[in-house]
């Protein structure tokens, strides 16, 4: 059976957070990139493994759009840091899983696994351009993460993140164990 293999080289996985609370004025939306990660696609199966650990912030968003000069350069590995030691904790859960259960033309169905907890999870899919898209949305605390928060909660992040993967449609096709 033949598969084709992509990481951080060849694709792209990044993870939208949205800001909330009284102070929300003075936080950013974030795009986020995850630095390390494999997807696999052998057949009608699609397993995509993530390091929890290699999260790093690309951008500020405004209005729905990238803002890269929004975000002073001192605050990214604030963030960075944050994200690693508050919310995902990857010296106890190193690995983010999914494994697909259903793949069809306009959604993936599958089970992800992040903090140790396995949830359903449903993702739209798209072409655009030369890569397919999946994108799906879900709540952090459904896998027992706490959304970050500072300033007794005047600042925090919104439960629900976005995160996207683009694979690009011409890759070459690798054997299995190749």
């Amino acid at each position: 059976m033949h598969e084709q293999r992509y990481d951080q080289r060849t694709a792209e996985v990044l993870v939208f957070t949205f800001r909330e609370g009284l102070l929300s004025a003075v936080a950013h939306d974030l795009k986020l990139k995850v630095g390390r990660f494999e997807v696999t696609l052998s057949g009608q199966h699609l397993r995509a493994e993530f390091d929890a650990a290699s999260l790093e912030v690309v951008c500020a968003r405004q209005e729905g759009r990238d803002a890269p000069k929004a975000l002073p350069g001192f605050a990214r590995p604030e963030i960075e840091r944050n994200v690693r030691n508050d919310v995902l904790r990857p010296a106890q859960f190193p690995r983010i899983v999914f494994q697909s259960t259903a793949l069809g033309d306009a959604e993936v169905v599958g089970q992800l696994t992040l903090a140790g907890i396995t949830r359903e999870l449903h993702c739209r899919r798209r072409d655009e351009g030369d890569f397919l898209v999946a994108e799906a949305a879900f709540d952090q605390r459904d896998f027992g993460l706490k959304p970050y928060s500072a300033m007794l909660g005047t600042l925090k992040v919104k439960p629900e993140v976005r995160v996207q993967v683009r694979l690009p449609k011409s890759m070459p096709v690798t054997s299995a164990g190749a």
